[in-house]
């Protein structure tokens, strides 16, 4: 199953960091979240965009995760050529992993 089944997720920016959320559709679902996707698999799944550190943070009073994806965004939003500089369609990316 893709992981877009049973979450959404928003992206930000700051500089050359990138952070993405991931939140289940159903609250039920968090944990679940919780057990299969590590940093490392995110680490994996986007090898080819991020070439930092992934740190991976648990918000469970609103059942959520953030992954703070450190050199992300080839320079960061004032310096990339990247079309899109801010890293907004990266959620997508995350979506479409397989679990």
């Amino acid at each position: 199953m893709k992981l877009y089944e049973i979450a959404h997720s928003r992206a930000g920016d700051k500089g050359n960091t990138l952070t993405l959320s991931l939140i289940p559709y159903n609250e039920s679902d968090y944990s679940i979240l919780c057990s299969t996707i590590t940093a490392e698999i995110v680490k994996k799944h986007l090898s080819a965009i991020v070439s930092g550190e992934i740190i991976r943070y648990e918000l469970p009073n609103i059942h959520s995760l953030l992954f703070v994806c450190q050199h992300a965004l080839l320079g960061g939003v004032t310096t990339s050529l990247a079309i899109d500089t801010h890293g907004k369609t990266l959620s997508y990316a995350l979506l479409e992993m397989e679990i």
